[in-house]
């Protein structure tokens, strides 16, 4: 297949699997007062009950709800010329669970990972047994991180004039990066020995970076001025020079591979680095080292070393090779490379081939050498459309670009 077929055929199969993703998520019956419901066990396929405890339906994960709110946001924009019965589907979705988040977050300026059926924040503390999460304070989470995302993703598009009020708790949430005061670890207690035992991870950053291209795409590109110091900092801080790696730490030899391909992919969406070739550069070997180093067979490996490049996890999750599509698609787009290509279209084959169940239309959450397994990588509930769609969202428009403008491809 030419490189423009790929292309061509891989746009039509993206929005394809977004589309059924998001149908079969709408034709479900809500959570609790009005929550999205993936909880599904993407093996069996059967819906998770009470007899699955933090699995079931009786805990709401703010972390999905925030996800799945800028998805559904963002997927209403796009299929709004493309399938308006969908577009109109996912209108009433998001107004109805921006509405839902907002109730949680006005209560003290958060959102939490985990709720139980009160829609009281817990955690969990063994056994399946949950106790009551401590309030959050000046601390910020993941959740927020998400949160506030999907919250100003659905403002600026439902209504605006609270836009200002949701930029802010974005905001907070960056600040709350930058001095110390973000917890990634949402199971433990919040704030106190828990947050000054916090590593120096580069995932808030990279999370948070995510925003900008987000904030573009709604229009709000005066409020990115964060992103450039976000992307210097991992760079300067965590890029090993040899390898092309990033280290999860300053000094530490752990890389999670995901993080990195994600990380390039979130600075690439961002316009003005789209103007820096050397930084691009920078982008594409990271993301040619991490996914080298890191994948085999049906996918890539949770974690490696970096001064040995030992597979230090046999879990694969699934998330990794949607980020690799989009990342792989906008170095491709800018560069040219060979090598991105080659990457983009490993990767799209292995997510296809290995993880999507096509019907429905959601994807095993984790393989190892052995096949799919039971493995969570962060939440049980499945992807509202986040990982998998915005990440297969960003590429449809590069491969659409590529496909009818590309002075590389025009001609083919």
């Amino acid at each position: 297949m030419s490189a423009n077929a790929f292309f061509r055929e891989a746009a039509d199969r993206y929005a394809s699997a977004n589309a059924g993703t998001l149908r079969w998520m709408l034709d479900r019956p809500l959570l609790g007062a009005g929550f999205l419901n993936t909880k599904v066990n993407s093996l069996t396929l059967a819906d998770y009950g009470e007899a699955d405890g933090l699995r079931g339906p009786d805990y709401i994960y703010g972390w999905i709800q925030g996800r799945g709110l800028e998805a559904l946001v963002s997927h209403e924009v796009f299929f709004e010329t493309r399938d308006a019965a969908l577009s109109q589907r996912l209108d009433e979705a998001g107004r109805s669970l921006f509405a839902r988040i907002k109730e949680l977050h006005s209560r003290d300026g958060h959102v939490y990972f985990r709720y139980d059926g009160e829609l009281r924040p817990v955690r969990a503390v063994g056994d399946g047994a949950v106790t009551a999460q401590e309030p959050a304070g000046d601390v910020f989470t993941y959740s927020d991180a998400f949160t506030a995302k999907g919250l100003v993703a659905a403002a600026s598009r439902y209504a605006p004039e609270e836009l200002p009020q949701h930029l802010r708790y974005l905001a907070d949430v960056i600040a709350a990066i930058e001095d110390g005061r973000f917890q990634m670890g949402e199971e433990k207690p919040l704030g106190g020995e828990a947050l000054a035992g916090e590593p120096a991870d580069f995932g808030p950053r990279m999370i948070l970076l995510g925003a900008a291209g987000m904030l573009e795409h709604c229009g709000l590109s005066d409020h990115t001025a964060y992103a450039q110091r976000f992307i210097d900092h991992v760079i300067e801080n965590h890029l090993d020079e040899k390898t092309g790696l990033l280290r999860n730490v300053p000094g530490g030899d752990d890389c999670n591979v995901g993080h990195g391909i994600e990380f390039a992919g979130f600075a690439l969406d961002h316009a003005p680095v789209r103007k820096n070739p050397a930084l691009v550069a920078t982008l594409e070997r990271i993301l040619i080292a991490s996914f080298r180093a890191s994948f085999a067979e049906c996918g890539l490996h949770l974690t490696v070393s970096v001064s040995s490049g030992e597979k230090l996890s046999p879990y694969r999750p699934w998330w990794s090779l949607p980020e690799t599509i989009r990342t792989a698609a906008l170095c491709h787009q800018l560069t040219g490379s060979a090598d991105s290509l080659a990457i983009w279209q490993q990767a799209d084959s292995a997510f296809f081939d290995h993880y999507w169940r096509g019907a429905p239309a959601i994807a095993y959450q984790t393989r190892t050498a052995e096949g799919p397994t039971d493995y969570v990588p962060a939440t049980p509930d499945l992807d509202p459309g986040y990982h998998t769609g915005l990440s297969l969202l960003a590429a449809i428009r590069v491969a659409e670009a590529l496909s009818t403008s590309h002075p590389a491809y025009a001609s083919r």
